[in-house]
């Protein structure tokens, strides 16, 4: 589940490690091919957490700061020598605005009701949403066939105090779920599946579940919706930078940008060699 081998060695890392129990906690992946981009080779910095380890508001916060996602109970960043295009992403909560397609997604569910409740507290019924996203949506990928035990895993067991955002309808119906994490200047979307019934697809759920939590955000007074990782010439990935204002990590600097990036800016900055995307 975890987007890293066992088999691992020692790495130094810039984030401080007072707040950890062991120091050298932070290991370095073994190189493997790339997920995302062809003939490319992935390494990951991460700290793997034991189990029932928690981690406190402060450093989850700092990790995320300098452009660490969590998945379970591990805390990763790629560290590929010769690629730097997966880049931390987040949202600028308080200066966002709707536009008009995200109008007309939010009147199109303006009946649904969203509650935040305690990841531990999830249920057969999220079990059965999760796998049925999964089975319809990726069941190409490695979460697939869906099991109990990654859900739990990867979705339940959380270090950090994660909350399930509910989408439901009227009638009830649980239609959506974002796994969310509360850091001290915002929040992170971790993990988001919905149902995939094509009748659906004009509600755009996954939309939904973003822009709800761009407003759960604002409502905390917090500065920002971390998305994760945004690879600039992966067409997949292109939504996460439609919600702007956004921040991109570039050099280990966060980059405001007050409109949908273009990817060639972006490749520039980063100092990797301009290609086609995909989808071209």
């Amino acid at each position: 589940m975890h987007p890293y081998a066992d088999n691992t060695v020692n790495h130094k890392d810039i984030v401080h490690q007072e707040h950890l129990e062991q120091q050298n906690s932070f290991n370095l992946s073994p190189p493997s091919l790339c997920s995302y981009l062809p003939y490319q080779v992935s390494q990951l910095t991460f700290l793997l957490l034991e189990p029932n380890q928690s981690i406190d508001s402060k450093l989850y916060t700092q990790l995320s700061t300098q452009g660490f996602r969590r998945s379970g109970n591990a805390f990763y960043r790629p560290n590929c020598q010769s690629c730097a295009q997966c880049i931390s992403s987040r949202v600028v909560v308080k200066e966002f605005s709707p536009s008009r397609r995200y109008r007309k997604v939010l009147n199109r569910n303006s009946e649904v009701s969203v509650k935040f409740i305690a990841a531990t507290q999830a249920t057969q019924e999220h079990y059965a949403l999760y796998q049925k996203y999964i089975s319809g949506r990726h069941a190409d990928g490695d979460m697939y066939p869906p099991s109990l035990h990654t859900f739990e895993q990867f979705l339940v067991d959380s270090p950090t105090g994660s909350v399930f955002m509910e989408v439901r309808e009227p009638n009830n119906k649980l239609i959506a779920v974002a796994v969310t994490d509360r850091l001290n200047d915002g929040l992170s979307s971790i993990y988001t599946f919905f149902d995939p019934d094509p009748s659906y697809n004009s509600r755009s759920l996954g939309v939904l579940c973003i822009l709800t939590q761009i407003e759960a955000a604002k409502n905390l007074d917090l500065d920002y919706l971390y998305l994760g990782f945004w690879i600039p010439t992966v067409k997949k990935m292109s939504y996460k930078t439609d919600y702007a204002p956004i921040e991109l990590l570039i050099n280990n600097y966060w980059t405001y940008f007050p409109q949908t990036p273009d990817y060639n800016e972006v490749l520039n900055l980063i100092n990797t060699s301009t290609v086609q995307p995909f989808w071209l």
